[in-house]
């Protein structure tokens, strides 16, 4: 019975970044020995242990094969004769198929290592194409080390656009799409993900409303990228850049569905495309089961993005406090702030204008704060009652505003 560390926290040694979960493979043991020195089963489909102790998951080593369609069609084999090669042969990417042993000499049977210093993500073997998830995989890999400059193999796209070509990207369930998607949102370069997804043909399976962005020009006074699904992977982008929370980035990479539903008759202009984008955005969220924290910001920044632009210079006292009521900003301001970042993000993603002074959020913030600062209690004191009261705060926090306004577009 041997065990060796294997998986990311081989490769994340390797390239000096910190290591949070370990993974270790075990050769030459049985179910039955793991479960007498106290390990407890926690695999469903193969046997997977965690420690007694540590409470890190120790795996046997093991082959599939694929009996069926999508990343559960497969058949295990667990047996104590198992090799660690052979449990390697079976992993998605050469990087992630190195071990470690006690000592920690490495195990490198596939040039992991080589291949991490070249920077390539390239797939182990043909058997690459048995499982879906390894498109989402790769695309999340890809996306997680773009600023290390790392690409996709020439071999690997080829089998990733051969799965999607022969159905396999339909078997995945919306569970895991979402599970992956939600981690590379929360990585250093987000907008690569997609970019992967749509390069070998899975977006447009998978993330229709996203994909349907590319191709559909903008005017050009605003949008000097001109395509929509190239402006949108730029906002996801600031989004990375303005904050770390993943529910500002995903807002960021949903706001413009709605253009993807403007008839092209009416093409570069798209005007209503905020109020179009509540249904997809919908669509999306149901079909993959987003949480509602997602969910929510996503709707707000789709409908009210363009109040964001149009707050320094254009809109009405009136029309401000209504969107800081539509989004709940006196009561929710937390959220509201996650709000003005997405809608930053948008501002930003666009070529040339990525790192353009804008008083925007700032100016936001300031009108909600001095909106939240009418007091109820002297509406009170003045005898209102009942929905007198909120007609009266609506009047009164229009007035505030109002006068914000006029200092702030002197």
């Amino acid at each position: 019975m041997k065990v060796y560390l294997v998986g990311g926290a081989v490769r994340d040694t390797l390239l000096k970044l910190p290591v949070k979960d370990r993974d270790y493979v075990v050769v030459g043991a049985t179910e039955q020995q793991m479960l007498e020195q106290g390990y407890q089963r926690v695999g469903k489909d193969f046997p997977v242990f965690l420690h007694p102790e540590t409470k890190e998951e120790y795996a046997l080593a093991r082959t599939e094969r694929k009996s069926g369609h999508g990343y559960t069609g497969f058949t295990f084999d667990a047996e104590p004769g198992v090799t660690l090669e052979q449990d390697l042969l079976r992993r998605d990417l050469t990087i992630n198929a190195m071990a470690m042993d006690a000592d920690g000499v490495l195990i490198d049977p596939y040039g992991g290592e080589q291949d991490l210093e070249k920077r390539v993500l390239r797939h182990v073997s043909a058997a690459f194409r048995e499982d879906p998830v390894r498109i989402l995989r790769v695309a999340r890999f890809a996306a997680r080390f773009a600023e290390m400059g790392f690409e996709i193999s020439t071999g690997a796209m080829v089998l990733m656009r051969t799965m999607v070509e022969q159905g396999e990207v339909d078997y995945l369930v919306p569970e895991r799409v979402w599970q992956e998607t939600a981690r590379a949102l929360a990585g250093p370069s987000p907008q690569r993900f997609f970019e992967v997804l749509r390069e070998c043909g899975a977006l447009e399976v998978l993330f229709p409303e996203i994909a349907t962005l590319f191709g559909v020009p903008q005017p050009g006074l605003h949008h000097p990228e001109i395509d929509t699904g190239v402006h949108t992977m730029m906002a996801l982008q600031q989004a990375a850049r303005l904050s770390e929370d993943p529910r500002v980035r995903f807002a960021a990479l949903l706001h413009d569905l709605g253009k993807g539903r403007t008839s092209p008759t009416l093409w570069p202009r798209h005007h209503g495309h905020e109020a179009r984008g509540r249904a997809p955005v919908n669509a999306l969220c149901q079909r993959f089961k987003v949480p509602s924290d997602y969910c929510e910001l996503a709707r707000l920044v789709a409908q009210y993005h363009g109040h964001f632009r149009r707050v320094t210079d254009e809109l009405k006292a009136s029309t401000i406090v209504t969107t800081l009521d539509a989004v709940d900003a006196f009561r929710r301001p937390q959220r509201f702030e996650l709000f003005l970042l997405a809608c930053e993000a948008d501002l930003r993603g666009r070529t040339g204008r990525e790192d353009t002074p804008l008083p925007h959020r700032d100016n936001f913030l300031r009108l909600r704060k001095v909106a939240a600062n009418v007091s109820i209690d002297h509406i009170r004191a003045d005898g209102f009652e009942g929905k007198a009261i909120r007609d009266e705060l609506h009047k009164r926090r229009i007035s505030a505003v109002n006068s914000l306004l006029r200092e702030i577009r002197k």
